[in-house]
């Protein structure tokens, strides 16, 4: 798929204040409200054939992202899915530029994900990936760095908190439990996009809870580009199935560990 925005594409070689720098300016050009070409009750996983259509619109085409690693290098996988069905998945292996640092995970992941999605040969309507959009210092995290380059909708799914203040305590919240995300003192006001302790940089959402397990930590959903907060978590709980993450990413990340076996 094409680059919308490939001057703001994360890229080798930058000190880390022109890398804070691009984020800033990717957040200025991201949008955190509803622009989406598919009404969100069209997102499930149920099966495309037995679900009633709005109009003549098929349900949309949802992408999971997520990455394995090998020496050295990332490898991207996308899985894409229409209603429960997967259409279509692809993969691509780059070298890795940079070490993991907190905030900057755009700058390591972000170029081998663009790699992986120029593989694609559908158009996805809807990105899903495992890590933050809005929660994040500068509001730009990767959902939000990918999403502005490609000018898709997209959602980031991170496992743990990277900023910003839960409205309530998390722990041991039964399935379906939700929180606001507010923004602190560590989160930037950037462009339009303000970052006071009344902004709603994402949702702490608790997918799952079994009585068998240990209690399970909720997962923190965050508007990436072209998504509202309340929708992204809207649409994370109805792409959640039987698991913890929501469906696109768990096979993306399912995915992932498949295709790195041909490497090894």
């Amino acid at each position: 798929m094409q680059q919308v925005h490939p001057e703001l594409a994360p890229r080798p070689g930058l000190s880390r204040t022109e890398m804070e720098t691009l984020q800033r300016r990717v957040a200025e050009t991201a949008v955190f409200d509803d622009d989406l070409s598919f009404a969100p009750e069209r997102v499930s996983l149920g099966d495309p054939e037995n679900t009633t259509l709005v109009g003549d619109a098929a349900p949309p085409l949802v992408a999971g992202i997520d990455q394995s690693f090998l020496d050295g290098r990332a490898l991207s996988a996308v899985v894409v899915l229409r209603g429960g069905e997967v259409v279509e998945r692809v993969h691509a292996v780059s070298d890795l530029d940079l070490p993991y640092i907190p905030g900057l995970l755009s700058f390591r992941e972000g170029g081998p994900i663009l790699d992986a999605l120029a593989e694609l040969e559908t158009d996805p309507d809807l990105f899903v990936f495992d890590g933050s959009g809005r929660i994040h210092f500068r509001q730009a995290g990767l959902a939000t760095h990918i999403g502005v380059v490609c000018d898709v909708p997209s959602i980031g799914v991170a496992k743990s908190l990277l900023c910003g203040t839960p409205d309530e305590d998390v722990d041991g919240r039964p399935e379906g439990w939700r929180t606001p995300i507010r923004a602190d003192d560590s989160v930037d006001a950037v462009g339009g996009h303000p970052a006071t302790p009344e902004t709603t940089i994402g949702y702490a959402f608790q997918s799952r809870q079994y009585d068998s397990r240990p209690i399970i930590n909720p997962l923190y959903v965050s508007p990436g580009h072209r998504v509202s907060a309340e929708t992204a978590v809207d649409l994370v709980s109805r792409l959640s199935g039987d698991y913890k993450l929501p469906e696109p990413t768990r096979l993306a990340d399912a995915y992932a560990d498949e295709a790195k076996a041909q490497y090894e």
